[in-house]
């Protein structure tokens, strides 16, 4: 489990619940309910902070709640 912020919403296009993390670029996953794709996400952020440390990359600190307009 991550302490990104995770966002969940229904994606008609898709026909599934998707998963993003806006702190990490490309940090996004689907499922068909909400726990899947929350599921799903975590296991892409562990992922993705592994990858961030083989290369080098810069890992954001979560910020916790983020505010979007």
């Amino acid at each position: 489990m991550t302490k990104y912020e995770i966002i969940i919403y229904w994606s008609e296009s898709d026909d599934a619940f998707v998963a993003e993390i806006p702190e990490l670029k490309g940090c996004i996953a689907h499922g068909n309910t909400q726990d899947e794709a929350l599921r799903e996400v975590n296991y892409v952020a562990s992922e993705w902070i592994e990858i961030a440390k083989e290369k080098g990359w810069q890992i954001p600190e979560p910020k916790g709640r983020l505010v979007f307009a």
